[in-house]
């Protein structure tokens, strides 16, 4: 490249450094930037230039301070985000388990490269992601990519389906999958499909799950239970994506559960006083048996007290695990 091509990315030089080298408490002083263009990209500058090429990105809407005086300088006041905000993207990114620890890496490094590079060593320094519960499917990335195209252009799609064995290894299940995706769920620190398939309805797959995951040529099924407000209110009912027929429950709880009600089912349902130390509350639930465990897991402070079929099964599950002891 030229030394006339060179002079032409000199602005552009300028903002990078600012935003990777300055801060409020280190601004960049103009014999800085002068030297970089020389010592980086052979381009020789005065000071006026630099003067000149700032005005230019201030006028054009980089938030760039300038502060004048002999210790002054220049700095980018706002990042294209702050530091909490990115600060809370790495702590989802490094707690997910549906990520591979590589993939984890190489997200944070690109959340890290929206700051400067003092405040990016600092979020570094407590990052992690070794010997953390990870994914071992390194393909789950382009998986969600290839469900959303699917989605977007209204196309069914098929893949294969994998369980764990004894020894880690996989284990394809025979027959290939054909379902309508209609959207992706995160919950219990997993990534779900929520789809339709001829075989089983309504239904949900693990992403990290699936593999060669083709577009067909094939409509996606016409799904009410998933479609627009639907879909979000399927997913609020489902327990860790167990799939069940939706009932109407009422439960008696303790007092010192009212935070985990609230997690759980959001903060606009209605919780009615029945004594001092219990209060009353009625879902919609997908029933199957990983709710009826987490009703189980509160011992004596959480009740089942309608209907009659869903304390049923309950009983049946506590009597079926008290038969293993």
């Amino acid at each position: 490249m030229g030394k006339y091509d060179n002079q032409k990315l000199k602005i552009l030089y300028i903002l990078d450094y600012l935003q990777k080298n300055s801060h409020e408490t280190k601004p960049v002083r103009a014999a800085e930037l002068i030297a970089m263009l020389e010592n980086r990209h052979g381009i020789h500058c005065d000071r006026k230039t630099v003067y000149s090429d700032v005005a230019a990105l201030q006028e054009y809407g980089a938030d760039i301070v300038s502060i004048p005086g002999r210790n002054g300088g220049y700095y980018i006041a706002s990042q294209r985000f702050q530091l909490p905000e990115l600060k809370l993207l790495i702590d989802a990114v490094q707690s997910s388990r549906f990520l591979t620890e590589r993939k984890s890496r190489e997200l944070i490094e690109k959340l890290c490269s929206q700051c400067n590079e003092e405040d990016a060593r600092l979020m570094k320094r407590n990052v992690l992601v070794s010997g953390r519960v990870k994914s071992m499917n390194e393909s789950i990335y382009y998986n969600v990519d290839a469900i959303q195209e699917a989605i977007g252009q209204n196309r069914q799609i098929s893949f294969r389906y994998f369980d764990w064995d004894l020894g880690g290894k996989r284990r394809y299940r025979d027959k290939e999958y054909l379902a309508s995706p209609y959207g992706l769920c995160q919950d219990n620190e997993n990534y779900y499909l929520l789809a339709h398939s001829r075989r089983h309805g309504v239904t949900s797959y693990r992403v990290d799950r699936m593999t060669d995951i083709r577009l067909t040529d094939l409509n996606r099924t016409p799904c009410p239970e998933l479609t627009g407000k639907a879909l979000v209110e399927h997913a609020r009912q489902l327990f860790q994506m167990y799939s069940g027929d939706a009932v109407t429950v009422k439960l008696l709880f303790h007092r010192s559960l009212i935070n985990v009600v609230i997690d759980r089912f959001g903060k606009d349902t209605m919780l009615i006083p029945q004594d001092e130390e219990h209060f009353t509350f009625t879902v919609q639930v997908a029933v199957s048996p990983m709710f009826l465990s987490w009703i189980i897991g509160f011992g004596d402070k959480a009740q089942i007290l309608y209907p009659q079929s869903v304390i049923d099964q309950c009983k049946a599950l506590c009597q079926a695990a008290m038969s293993r002891y």
